[in-house]
């Protein structure tokens, strides 16, 4: 055990997990890889959850953070503040949300906190439906919401929240089923369950579903839902701290997917927005961000530098085509990793799009989830000089890849032969 690794323990909580049996120290990074504290480098294929969506490093980006830091640090949201306007401009246009008003944030957490509280004030109701199998964060509000036992240490909760179908597709009581046909059960499950309830404020749901193992419904199921919440006002938020900014490669946006009946009223983002930088936000259309009747501010959500960070990223997102690179380069890393996998008897399923890719472990012959071997993948994957994150429902066993959307394609084939000797080695 290191030193570091010890201190560690010494001073934070038993439950802040680590990976690895000899847990990593990353000190810098540059392009999609990092290097540990020996020396050693790393393709890095999870960006710090999802987060380094950009690349490591990145000159855009470092520089805006040091001249705005020149400037002036900190604030507050009490002041007039020029990159969070400017930030806020480009995000509501980008939203697609018609009169959008945009509220930063410093997390996802937060940022799904603050839609609970929008729609339940505007609402005039504590009631949320959630998707099985979905992850919104970690704090009191956030965790009831949360449809995964792994990541929702406590029952008790300031919600009440009934748990929809649809939110994974080939497992399930539907998943036999056609699209469409799965679809039409999903919809028939969510109107049943409006007619046993109270009116909900809001249907909260992860177009693709993070934490879950990047699990994702046939496109079209929440349009299909929409048409039911308007119904009966229900809101819909679309949860994008994963899904954001072009990484499915298709969209920019993965509640695009599901648009036939148009955007979400409310839509929440984090992680790669800042490439590093702690940035989170709300979108919601003028009349659900104004429904609050008390005084709220942010303190550090919207902070000079990483809306200087924000802006950088954001525009080089754009200017450089990352999505259109996330949709070649994720098309040509989700073709090598399913012909790995169809060699590899404990692959029951690789899914995904663009730069979100899951492979689902189960033990051999059979449908069980075996989280031992997403250990043990993770580890060897490690050792081959790969970095990867893991996810999945009932149990820990999908093994999940997000690289930066300006992966190459030397860089993905290289990552996906480490994959496959990674599989090869646990049998």
């Amino acid at each position: 055990m290191s030193s570091l690794h010890r201190r560690h323990l010494a001073v934070s909580p038993d439950w802040l997990a680590l990976y690895y049996k000899d847990p990593l120290e990353i000190t810098h990074g540059e392009g999609r890889h990092v290097w540990d504290s020996d020396g050693r480098r790393y393709l890095d294929f999870f960006g710090g959850i999802l987060t380094t969506m950009t690349a490591h490093a990145l000159s855009e980006v470092t520089k805006a953070v040091s001249e705005q830091a020149g400037r002036i640090i900190h604030s507050s949201t009490l002041y007039l503040n020029r990159p969070m306007v400017e930030l806020a401009e480009r995000i509501a246009t980008l939203s697609g949300i018609p009169d959008a008003r945009v509220f930063f944030t410093t997390s996802g957490t937060e940022a799904n906190d603050t839609a609970l509280l929008l729609a339940t004030a505007y609402r005039r109701s504590n009631q949320i439906l959630a998707m099985r199998n979905s992850y919104h964060g970690r704090s009191f509000s956030a965790v009831a919401i949360t449809g995964n036992s792994a990541w929702s240490p406590t029952s008790l909760s300031p919600l009440q929240t009934l748990y929809v179908h649809g939110g994974v597709r080939t497992r399930g009581p539907y998943a036999h089923l056609g699209d469409a046909d799965f679809i039409a059960a999903c919809v028939a499950d969510l109107e049943d369950l409006l007619g046993h309830t109270r009116e909900p404020a809001a249907l909260i749901a992860e177009p693709i579903q993070g934490v879950g193992g990047f699990t994702s419904p046939p496109d079209g199921l929440y349009a299909a839902f929409r048409r039911v919440l308007d119904r009966h006002g229900v809101l819909w938020i679309s949860d994008e701290v994963q899904t954001g900014w072009g990484r499915s490669g298709e969209h920019f946006w993965g509640w695009q997917a599901h648009g036939e009946n148009g955007p979400p009223d409310i839509l929440t983002f984090a992680k790669g927005i800042g490439n590093g930088m702690s940035i989170g936000g709300v979108v919601a259309r003028a009349d659900v961000m104004n429904c609050l009747d008390a005084n709220s501010i942010s303190t550090f959500g919207g902070s000079p530098v990483t809306m200087a960070a924000g802006l950088a990223n954001l525009s080089y997102l754009l200017e450089h085509d990352l999505q259109g690179n996330a949709r070649r380069v994720g098309g040509l890393l989700i073709e090598r990793l399913r012909a790995v996998g169809a060699a590899a008897e404990c692959v029951r399923e690789v899914r995904g799009r663009g730069l979100m890719i899951g492979i689902e472990l189960v033990k051999p012959g059979t449908d069980e989830a075996d989280p031992q071997a997403a250990a043990a993948v993770l580890e060897a994957a490690r050792e081959g000089g790969l970095l990867i994150g893991k996810g999945g429902g009932h149990h820990t066993s999908v093994l999940r890849i997000a690289p930066p959307l300006s992966l190459t394609i030397p860089e993905a084939e290289e990552g996906a032969e480490i994959m496959a000797e990674a599989l090869r080695s646990v049998g």
